[in-house]
């Protein structure tokens, strides 16, 4: 006899309250494996801890091999990659995460040792306080520890599954798209699963489905051959720093619209559906600013905060330098000037086409004897916009509005995740971006934590959304 399952067809059939019943009752042994996951410290941009990238990747190899992957750890010229494979019967599902983390510095702003993963009570629940606990260790955790409970309840998975873990994403992922490549084959599937995003407000299940995309350049303006004595030439010689601001102060109206002709290329209207979700979302606009000293956003005019975060592309000056930068006064024009500069995309915006605009907008505004010295242009992405009629969104938002008991919603990024569009170029297949993570997890800075309630919620939502897939 099977007690938590049916017997249909002549095959037993699991029951997924049994499966959400496992992951209850195993919270606190699945909490001691993502301790000693966290304890590894799988700094990536650091050569003094490959090892411990390794380390990090055997770990996941044998904790996946235990549950009943085949799991490989894959070497690269960089940090190794894991791939685990699990045949089932529904559709095809890629899993993504990375188990490297970012640097701890400063460590003395640390409230622990960043290695020495704790819980930790807080106003508003239990955390866990840990470098990566959040980013993204605890998010592929959630994943594992659902395919773990469904094993352990059915002996098998309902859907094949791969699992492909990364090691260098804080570090620029140089191994990452010649892998890919290589092994397009075995990573190509029906749709890509991301789990390295937040909810957009607290308690509400999100899945994001569109990122923006990024533009990156960077110019010096140049004046006069040397730095000159301001006494001596001040008035007749033009200075860098002056006319470097005013062609910043070019680059947006009085509504905060970007001025660059051109700019607004490909920039879809915003779906009213996806504004009344993001409107009911409960996404608290004056918490959000008031925690960075703003009252009010200085985005366009006519959009909501997260309007301009998720669907706006945006301009924005990132360093602006030149001239004198010592203590006291140094009376000098100086020679030149320098500005550092992205822009977010969304919607169809093409990257070489907005650097060409911005390049050409800066150029027209040059004034005699000024000259503009472009840094060679880096690789832009364009911003990815997901396929939400798709079957499988609508059956995933489902299945997290039931784990929630509230509406999830489609939401937006401010962010970019490449990742997502390299998964479209390179394997031709969608992502779907699910994750657990919140606004205060403090990602990349010192105290990062994750949610208990985020960590045990997010396996059971990942245990509903494998089961309610396995009919799609």
């Amino acid at each position: 006899m099977i007690p938590s399952a049916q017997i249909m067809d002549g095959a037993p059939r699991m029951s997924l309250d049994a499966v959400l019943s496992r992951i209850d009752t195993d919270l606190d042994a699945a909490l001691d494996r993502l301790f000693d996951l966290l304890k590894i410290q799988s700094i990536s941009t650091d050569p003094a801890y490959k090892a411990d990238c390794a380390k990090a990747a055997d770990w996941l190899v044998a904790d996946l091999a235990a549950i009943g992957f085949a799991a490989e750890k894959r070497d690269t010229p960089g940090h190794p990659m894991v791939v685990a494979q699990h045949d089932g019967p529904g559709p095809h599902l890629l899993f993504y995460g990375h188990y490297d983390v970012q640097p701890v510095d400063p460590l003395e702003l640390w409230h622990r040792d960043p290695f020495d993963p704790a819980i930790e009570e807080t106003p508003d629940g239990k955390v866990i306080r840990a470098r990566g606990a959040s980013d993204d260790k605890g998010q592929l955790m959630t994943f594992i520890e659902a395919c773990r409970a469904y094993m352990a309840e059915a002996g098998t998975l309902p859907c094949k599954i791969t699992i492909f873990l990364e090691g260098e994403e804080e570090s620029g992922s140089p191994s990452l798209v010649p892998f890919m490549r290589e092994h397009a084959d075995e990573l190509t599937a029906d749709l890509a699963l991301i789990c390295d995003t937040s909810m957009a407000a607290p308690g509400l299940p999100s899945i994001a489905t569109q990122l923006r995309g990024m533009v990156k350049d960077e110019f010096t303006l140049k004046g006069p051959k040397m730095d000159l004595h301001s006494g001596l030439y001040g008035g007749p010689a033009l200075n860098p720093l002056r006319e470097i601001s005013k062609i910043i102060a070019s680059f947006h109206d009085e509504t905060g619209r970007v001025a660059v002709e051109g700019f607004y290329d490909g920039v879809p209207d915003l779906d009213e559906e996806l504004r009344r979700q993001w409107a009911e979302a409960g996404f608290d606009e004056g918490a959000f600013l008031g925690r960075i000293g703003m009252s009010q956003p200085h985005g366009e005019d006519g959009f909501t905060a997260v309007e301009q975060i998720w669907a706006r592309p945006t301009l924005e000056i990132n360093g602006l330098w030149g001239g004198y930068q010592g203590a006291g006064t140094k009376t000098v024009i100086p020679a030149e000037a320098h500005c550092k500069i992205t822009c977010r995309l969304v919607g169809d915006q093409d990257p070489a086409h907005i650097r060409a605009c911005l390049r050409a907008h800066v150029e027209a505004r040059l004034s005699a004897d000024a000259e503009i010295v472009w840094e060679k242009a880096g690789d832009g992405a364009p911003a990815s916009v997901m396929d939400t009629s798709r079957p499988e969104f609508e059956t995933a938002r489902q299945a997290l509005s039931d784990e929630w008991h509230t509406e999830a919603v489609f939401a937006g990024m401010g962010g970019s995740i490449p990742i997502a569009g390299l998964f479209k170029t390179i394997l031709g297949m969608e992502a779907m971006l699910i994750g657990f993570a919140k606004d205060d997890d403090a990602i990349h800075s010192p105290n990062e934590k994750y949610d208990v309630a985020s960590f045990h919620k997010g396996a059971r939502s990942w245990a509903r959304i494998l089961d309610a897939m396995k009919t799609v």
